[in-house]
């Protein structure tokens, strides 16, 4: 009889687990896709802004290094130029948002690694593979199974 309830308290202990890793896995995706899409907009903010409807930014100006104080400041770290760079990057090398099908399924690190390939076709390959195969991201291989 004790083998019986261990083994329905161990299916229950296995089950609630699972939830609480599936709703885990699903509080990541949604940050990480908000995230993803709000780097994209943020990076188009600063295309804009730099152009000015310009054809061409106006460079000294250090639209990026003020912006980057302010918004460390205010949220804390995240935004050093670097990262903002990457933003603006990220926009530029996706401005198509269809491109991305508004769904931003892959992490931030691999958007910066994709934004690094400078052939569209090459770009493309990974982010179609890295998405549909769920390849994880390493700072040693960057899309690996």
């Amino acid at each position: 009889m004790k083998d019986l309830k261990s083994t329905n308290q161990n299916n229950f202990f296995t089950d609630i687990k699972s939830l609480l890793h599936d709703a885990r896995n699903k509080v990541y995706t949604v940050v990480n896709t908000t995230m993803t899409q709000t780097y994209w907009q943020i990076g188009k903010r600063i295309v804009e802004e730099e152009q000015d409807g310009k054809s061409r930014a106006e460079y000294g100006t250090k639209l990026i290094e003020n912006l980057s104080n302010d918004l460390t400041q205010e949220f804390g770290k995240g935004f050093s130029t670097d990262n903002l760079k990457n933003m603006r990057r990220f926009y530029l090398s996706f401005q198509k948002s269809e491109t991305l099908s508004h769904k931003f399924k892959l992490s931030w690190s691999h958007y910066i690694f994709l934004t690094r390939l400078s052939n569209e076709e090459e770009r493309k390959f990974y982010e179609i593979e890295a998405s549909s195969n769920s390849w994880s991201f390493n700072r040693y291989n960057p899309l690996q199974r």
